[in-house]
């Protein structure tokens, strides 16, 4: 029998079996392996094989490969107690599968919040038999060489079947059956005894001492099962037999699932993601599935299919882009992403294997989802929600299937799983009423997109939003993310008239000519973050005094090579043209190893959220910052500069070096978005002329939690006190240099963060153009007294969601 190669089934982090926290695969009960946390979101064969047994509950499957060698894949650790929630099995017993191809796929984010752990063993089953040897190391991908099993010249001892043979019938107990884990007790507990024990179960039967034969007999709660034991010890054997399966005990958890920080208060909580109010009946939307064709024809023929519908996509999508507004934006940065060669190519190579053209585009999707995923830094990740947006119409177009928005009645509320970000542009704001995920991420595509558009959302509810039904009329809080699911009519009656009066007041501010100001007559003002002509266009009308935060990165991704000092000039003095005389703050590249250009020659980066980023990126390449100042300082109307994830003065004297050699005068600011920018602000403010904090990234800094790491991202709430006193310390130290701060972070859109931010000395709001309105309408009602008060007073809260609820409280008080 010769060596076989096992590939990795998975793409993520080699774990060594060792750290697995389950003793059962720690200590190799159900033999020798390697494990993987994974970053994608399917397990696909790790070599040519036949499918033994796939689990009931989806989360494990066991193989025989072509050289006769028996494989455990088990996804996570005590997953079976999800009964098959967000696992997906591909194959069925008796299929025979090709290295690479899926076998189960799952939804990472719901394992991960719902499971002890994620990571993945995959078990040689019988380690007397077979030597095991890693061969990888470190991050691997689909595909990539993971172990080698060497066969023993070693046979296993078999027990003398001495005397009668014992039979005896009970019933399996166990509350989840006899999956991986009590399968390999049982072995170890058989192992005990001087017996040959063999298990029957309908026309199947299998030796008590291999696990994946147990597996095999597929041995559910509540199954009948006959025991025949022989040899010297076979009384005591059947007895440990009966006495394991008989155990009803509630199986023990290996390790603590984490549980997610959600808001706080009566009904079910969430988290806010889109700020606003809704009342309606739920309208819940299900993902249909997409049929896939497993059976490959020829190379030509898969190869033919797979152009053919990757042209009607592309196609489809060039004519979404066209129409322009939120979901143009969406689809053209779709199109790009369907252009980009890796794809294409690696669908086609997986053809070339043997793949129908569906399965292997999957394949190719999942393999670059996990690249997203694992890059470290959550804006890169949240692009993985397109890839699989992508994935949906293709293998639609390939089915024959249309793609349609989701059609919601006038006034409900949308419930989904997850939506996708061409599902959300999708959307008539006009029609929807709010939207409630059951997972979901507070800065999501999805999310940034219902945001711009005013829709009211929350995610991360959970499984008790799944238990409410369809046209049950319920109030969606998404300033604190709650849902209240059994509100009575005067709770009704009294959020549609929060609803009206916040129409009413926004409508009075927009078609208000004056500044913005609050009650006391203190001015702050009222800016809008853009991107674009027609972002600009759209805050103008909404009553925007200005631009907080132009990002200049839409000319520089998504294209073969850099743009040029005229191109850059043409567009930013375009979007000054929309504005009018309104004052304009234009932010400088932030790309790096998080957002790379691909003719940007930067190195990939371990944790590309803490390396070359940002300013860094400008310093390192001084011709690029040189086009760039050059091309803003070539604005008509006077411009403001300001220098992202800034960390040290020396990085601000840098930039404002340039400005001058240059020979403009335009003011030089600071985006605060680090720690020590915050701390360090009253060293900054002696040469900075204005900061704007940026509080996404600030927030993900200081509580050292990533927003596309679906554990935690529930817990990264810009309103944490930790966060908010570093504001405090940032409005003190410019203070102190009678230096402006402005927030062009989400808190500026968030009703519940404005009077902290008020009373923490900001001056200046920027927020999505949808927004502006509204802020501005909320400014009028706020005394700034009163907002220092309760700011002083949220800096020694315990918590986000207390925050939350004090200033809550505070503003119904004065009606706002």
């Amino acid at each position: 029998m010769s060596d076989l190669t096992i590939f990795a089934p998975l793409s993520g982090w080699v774990t060594p079996l060792a750290q697995v926290p389950d003793p059962v695969f720690a200590e190799k009960m159900l033999g020798d392996g390697i494990a993987i946390d994974p970053v994608n979101d399917a397990l696909c064969a790790p070599c040519d094989a036949v499918v033994l047994t796939v689990h009931e509950a989806g989360h494990a499957v066991t193989l025989r490969s072509t050289e006769g060698f028996e494989l455990i894949c088990h996804i996570g650790i005590d997953t079976v107690s999800l009964g098959g929630k967000g696992l997906t099995p591909q194959v069925q017993a008796g299929a025979k599968v090709l290295a690479g191809q899926p076998l189960i796929r799952f939804d990472l984010d719901h394992l991960v919040q719902n499971a002890p752990a994620v990571v993945t063993p995959i078990i040689v089953a019988d380690a007397t038999r077979y030597g095991v040897e890693p061969i990888a190391q470190g991050l691997v991908a689909i595909g990539d060489p993971l172990l080698r099993v060497v066969p023993l010249a070693v046979q296993a001892a078999e027990a003398q079947e001495d005397g009668e043979a014992l039979v005896q019938e009970t019933v399996v107990a166990l509350s989840h059956g006899l999956h991986a884990r009590p399968a390999a007790r049982l072995v170890e507990a058989v192992r005990r005894h001087e017996a040959k024990v063999t298990l029957f179960h309908g026309d199947r039967n299998a030796s008590a001492l291999s696990a994946v034969g147990l597996l095999g007999l597929g041995l559910s709660h509540g199954t009948t099962v006959r025991i025949e034991a022989t040899g010297a010890q076979a009384a005591a054997a059947m007895g440990d037999v009966i006495a394991f399966l008989g155990d009803a005990t509630p199986e023990e958890t290996p390790v603590d699932a984490p549980e997610p920080a959600r808001a706080e208060g009566p009904g079910l909580g969430g988290v806010p993601a889109a700020p606003g109010l809704a009342v309606g009946p739920i309208h819940r939307l299900t993902r249909a599935a997409i049929p896939v064709e497993t059976l490959a024809g020829s190379t030509e023929e898969e190869t033919a299919k797979l152009t053919d519908a990757l042209t009607r996509v592309r196609e489809g999508l060039v004519q979404a882009a066209a129409a322009g507004g939120a979901r143009g934006g969406v689809m053209a940065a779709h199109g790009a992403m369907l252009a980009d060669p890796t794809l294409t190519e690696a669908a086609l190579a997986a053809i070339g294997r043997g793949l129908s053209a569906g399965v292997a585009w999957q394949e190719a999707i999942a393999e670059q989802v996990a690249v997203l995923v694992s890059s470290g830094d959550r804006r890169i990740a949240e692009r993985a929600d397109d890839l699989r947006d992508l994935e949906r119409h293709v293998l639609a177009a390939l089915a024959g299937l249309p793609i349609e928005g989701p059609s919601v009645p006038v006034g409900a509320i949308l419930v989904a799983e997850d939506l996708l970000p061409s599902q959300v542009a999708a959307l008539d704001a006009g029609t929807v009423a709010g939207i409630a995920l059951v997972k979901g991420g507070p800065t999501s595509h999805a999310a940034i997109l219902a945001a711009g558009m005013g829709l009211p959302m929350a995610v991360a509810f959970g499984d008790p939003l799944v238990t409410l039904e369809d046209g049950r009329v319920i109030v969606l809080d998404a300033d604190r993310g709650l849902i209240d699911p059994e509100p009575d009519q005067d709770a009704q009656s009294q959020v549609r008239d929060t609803i009206a009066r916040r129409k009413a007041e926004m409508e009075a501010a927009r078609a208000a000519q004056g500044p913005c100001r609050t009650l006391d007559g203190t001015r702050i003002e009222m800016f809008a973050n853009l991107g674009s002509v027609g972002d600009a266009e759209a805050a103008v009308k909404e009553g925007a005094e200005g631009c907080g935060l132009l990002r200049t990165e839409f000319l520089f991704l998504e294209r073969a090579t850099a743009p040029t000092r005229e191109e850059q000039a043409r567009d930013y003095q375009a979007i000054a043209d929309a504005l009018g005389d309104r004052p304009m703050i234009v932010r400088l590249l932030d790309v790096g190893g998080d957002k790379p250009a691909p003719y940007m020659d930067l190195p990939v980066e371990e944790n590309p959220a803490l390396g070359l980023r940002g300013i860094r990126v400008a310093l390192a390449d001084p011709q690029l910052l040189e086009d760039q100042v050059g091309a803003i300082l070539s604005v008509r109307q006077p411009c403001r500069i300001m220098a992202p994830m800034v960390a040290s003065l020396s990085e601000l004297e840098a930039v404002r070096a340039v400005v001058e050699r240059q020979g403009g005068k335009a003011e030089v600011g600071v985006m605060i978005e680090t720690p020590a920018a915050a701390i360090s602000a009253d060293i900054l403010a002696r040469k900075a002329d204005f900061f704007s904090i940026g509080t996404n990234d600030l927030t993900q800094y200081t509580l050292a939690m990533d927003r596309g790491n679906a554990a935690v991202a529930a817990g990264v709430d810009g309103l944490h006190p930790a966060v908010l006193r570093l504001i405090s310390a940032t409005c003190d130290g410019a203070g102190r240099h009678d230096t402006p701060v402005g927030v062009c972070g989400s808190l500026a859109a968030d009703r519940l963060a404005v009077p902290i931010l008020l009373g923490l000395g900001v001056t200046e709001l920027s927020v999505p153009p949808a927004r502006v309105a509204a802020i501005k309408a909320l400014v009028g009602k706020l005394d700034l007294a009163r907002c220092r008060a309760a700011a002083m007073q949220a800096l020694a809260l315990p918590s986000a969601a207390a925050v939350r609820a004090h200033i809550t409280k505070m503003l119904q008080e004065i009606g706002a």
